[in-house]
């Protein structure tokens, strides 16, 4: 399981086992900005504020 990068205190936090790819660095990357547009989604709503209604004015 990955934690993380800046939880230094996280009990998996150390050296990695070998140096990151270009291709892992990327994935990682894609990862963390998905898991981030992901949060702003289900969280957008609720700082948006509704409008009252207002009903249309009835023809003449």
């Amino acid at each position: 399981m990955t934690h993380d990068r800046q939880d230094v205190n996280h009990p998996d936090h150390g050296q990695p086992s070998h140096p990151e790819t270009a291709e892992e660095k990327k994935s990682r990357k894609d990862k963390a900005s998905d898991n981030q547009d992901q949060a702003l989604e289900e969280t957008f709503p609720a700082s948006d504020p509704v409008s009252p209604f207002v009903p249309a004015k009835a023809p003449e």
